[in-house]
């Protein structure tokens, strides 16, 4: 640079004048100058060296995430997480699998077909107790959402609880969903044996709304966050009705096992305002947890819960039950222990 400088008379007439160059100074400006290079020079060699750079410390490859049924909640959460995770993690491609829900999806989890997943509490406990293969493998990185289970029938209907559906045609869900396991356990705690005292149809939420839009069921049982689109979509088409479950929290409770993750929960009056008309129903809500194994990569894990709890709101516009992802409860996910990616990731957000 000094050599530039005296090649052009000129400038370094300027810079004698202000006594940076030449004069009685130019020892000690020079000495002053070279020092300031070098800690530049060496700052930027300490900061390459501890600190990550561009997109090379961000998770890669690929990962599938298996939902729920594709006119659930479960799915939709899982489509915006998506766009979320694409935006946050950019060198990370995300596949989505649609399930017929929480049994199915744990299942995939330890058999290696999933990274990822969204299960009720309720049914993780229950794989866990029944000894499932790979049970022990199972991880939580948080604590979402509740599912509110609802009992739906058409308006003019005389079922008012879950007992007076002796002789019915109910649709309790596909096997391998949570809905199905919840059922099973809410007919027997009001009475009633689901292969004996009532017909029980094994489909899901879609051919749940269609089959009672043209009469061959009598109701359904659903178990899903709030509200759930394919009941939005039925009470336009379709006059329904919610049938209140409060009256079973405690007898739920007394057939033990994995039946303490269901509680008392109420139907806010807004959850389905054509069918609801102001008024809040009592039921029965089970918490959802956002599921992985013991093998996924601990940075992958950290960063994939980073992405869920930082975009809750944004997620939230549009899955209102996502509304409820709190970071003071998302580390309360028993029965399951907490995955030490997540546990790195809460730590680094720690008060």
């Amino acid at each position: 640079m000094l050599k530039t400088l005296t090649e052009r008379p000129g400038a370094w007439r300027a810079l004698r004048a202000t006594g940076i160059a030449g004069g009685p100074g130019v020892g000690r400006t020079r000495r002053l100058w070279r020092l300031a290079v070098t800690a530049v020079v060496v700052l930027g060699l300490l900061l390459w060296w501890l600190l990550p750079v561009g997109d090379d410390s961000s998770p890669s490859g690929s990962v599938t995430v298996t939902t729920g049924v594709r006119t659930g909640v479960y799915a939709r959460y899982g489509e915006l997480l998506k766009d979320h995770l694409d935006e946050d993690l950019p060198r990370l491609r995300v596949n989505l699998m649609p399930s017929e829900g929480s049994v199915q999806n744990i299942r995939r989890l330890v058999a290696g077909e999933a990274s990822f997943t969204i299960a009720t509490a309720d049914a993780v406990a229950t794989y866990r107790d029944e000894g499932g293969d790979g049970a022990h493998r199972l991880r939580a990185c948080a604590r979402l959402y509740d599912d509110y289970l609802q009992l739906v029938v058409p308006a003019g209907s005389t079922v008012r609880r879950a007992a007076d559906l002796a002789g019915k045609r109910v649709a309790i869900g596909q096997p391998g969903s949570g809905v199905s396991l919840i059922a099973e356990r809410l007919l027997t705690a009001a009475g009633l044996d689901p292969e004996k005292d009532l017909t029980p149809v094994p489909v899901g939420i879609s051919e749940m709304t269609t089959l009672m839009r043209k009469g061959k069921i009598d109701a359904f049982f659903w178990s899903g966050g709030l509200p759930t689109g394919a009941v939005l979509d039925l009470a336009k088409r379709y006059p329904i009705r919610l049938v209140q479950l409060g009256d079973l929290v405690d007898r739920v409770h007394k057939l033990g096992g994995a039946k303490h993750y269901y509680r008392a929960a109420v139907m806010p009056a807004d959850a389905y305002p054509m069918v609801q008309r102001g008024q809040a129903i009592k039921t029965i809500a089970v918490a959802n947890l956002l599921v992985t194994t013991d093998g996924t990569d601990r940075r992958l894990t950290e960063s994939f819960t980073r992405t869920v709890i930082k975009n809750r709101d944004r997620i939230g516009k549009s899955v209102h039950a996502a509304q409820r992802v709190d970071l003071r409860t998302a580390i309360y996910t028993d029965p399951l222990t907490l995955h030490e990616g997540a546990k790195r990731y809460y730590r680094s957000v720690k008060p």
